[in-house]
């Protein structure tokens, strides 16, 4: 989207919330100065916290990873920020001892979306965290683990499709009810799965559309998902009993 765009959804998405859900804006970028004036703006809209992702293509040192994201807490001390680590888009891996730094040093970097897919980095952050620093998965698939180990819940992509049955997933692993947990998670472990068939966000998409939430469109680079791909999301859906409910309340 282009920065007008981007600052219309973030201000239509406040609108329809109305204060009856959190609206934490995406305002990352890997210039610091634009991640700032993105943040300022997303302040003065009304968002109630930030997603900072880590800064792509350059690929700071975990000295630059700190700097930069000390800039931006310091830019907006009154909005919570919660880092987001995803090695696999950005090539740019926020070391477990930089996320506990930030947490230490930034009062208001209060959480971490953990999406690196690396158990004993994250797991290291679990044991040292600052006791009101939340841990979040940045991945559907290991949700069910990191909630055993004490992470806090999921930031979701399969909640795009099914927000009751992540969110039921989730709060029984919260609760303790591993059992009802884990047999949930493996209902669910194949959606979390083909969601990935494709780079992301095709795959939902694809799937979103099948379900009647939205129409399939893309910007270039990104293209409509292959046709082969297409059919086993539906046969996903379809055993799922998502598919077939979609098209019942139509």
């Amino acid at each position: 989207m282009t920065e007008e765009e981007d600052a219309r959804v973030i201000a239509m998405t406040i609108d329809v919330a109305r204060g009856r859900a959190k609206v934490i804006a995406g305002t990352g970028s890997n210039s610091t100065a634009s991640a700032i004036e993105y943040s300022k703006r997303a302040r003065d809209m009304g968002t109630d916290a930030l997603l900072q992702v880590a800064p792509w293509y350059n690929k700071p040192t975990q000295e630059g990873l700190y700097a930069h994201f000390r800039a931006i807490a310091e830019a907006v001390p009154e909005t919570p920020i919660m880092l987001y680590n995803v090695p696999g888009r950005t090539s740019s891996n926020i070391a477990a001892q930089t996320t506990l730094r930030l947490a230490r040093d930034c009062e208001n970097i209060v959480a971490v979306k953990e999406a690196s897919g690396n158990l004993s980095q994250i797991m290291e952050i679990l044991r040292e965290r600052p006791a009101n620093f939340s841990v979040l998965s940045g991945d559907d698939a290991v949700t069910l683990p990191l909630i055993a180990l004490g992470a806090h819940g999921i930031v979701s992509v399969a909640s795009n499709e099914i927000p009751d049955l992540m969110s039921q997933m989730t709060n029984l692993a919260l609760e303790g009810k591993w059992d009802d947990a884990r047999h949930l998670h493996y209902r669910l472990l194949p959606l979390m799965e083909v969601n990935f068939i494709e780079s992301s966000p095709g795959p939902v998409k694809a799937a979103m559309a099948m379900l009647g939430l939205l129409e399939e469109n893309f910007r270039l680079p990104l293209v409509p998902i292959q046709e082969k791909s297409r059919a086993r999301i539906r046969e996903v859906l379809a055993e799922l009993g998502v598919l077939e409910s979609a098209h019942a309340a139509m």
